[in-house]
């Protein structure tokens, strides 16, 4: 598997994460699952719409738990190189941008872009790597 496959199959991984709901039936109030319509204003449609992603298929989330296992190829010694690697996967399922763009991670971890992208560079190398002797 070549690392650009290995980037695509962790971005929709991280992109299967995020469109998954936030909140399902709660036990806590068994009493309504419809929403409750408080004014006139919002039942004929003056609020805006809120546009949510399709809630992913089993296969898809069976794919996200494979590719998020992967990052546990990347030995515990090196952490950074997993929060990179894990963050860059998150992307937003309708728009898919990086939720964590590089200069935004090289501000967190306090070093500089391209540094961040040569580290994920090789959290990716590991991974690969691993696949090939685990697949060989």
């Amino acid at each position: 598997m070549s690392a650009e496959e290995i980037v695509a199959r962790l971005e929709a991984a991280g992109a299967t994460l995020l469109a998954l709901p936030g909140r399902g039936y709660s036990t806590a109030l068994r009493q309504m699952k419809f929403d409750i319509v408080h004014t006139a204003l919002e039942a004929y449609g003056w609020e805006p719409a809120v546009a949510r992603p399709p809630v992913p298929s089993a296969a898809a989330i069976s794919a996200m738990d494979e590719a998020f296992g992967w990052l546990t190829i990347i030995p515990e010694g090196r952490y950074v190189l997993r929060r990179i690697v894990g963050a860059r996967a998150l992307v937003h399922p309708l728009t898919e941008r990086h939720l964590y763009p590089w200069r935004r991670l090289g501000a967190m971890l306090g070093a500089d872009h391209k540094s961040v992208q040569r580290w994920h560079g090789q959290g990716i190398g590991m991974i690969g790597a691993a696949l090939a002797r685990a697949g060989g």
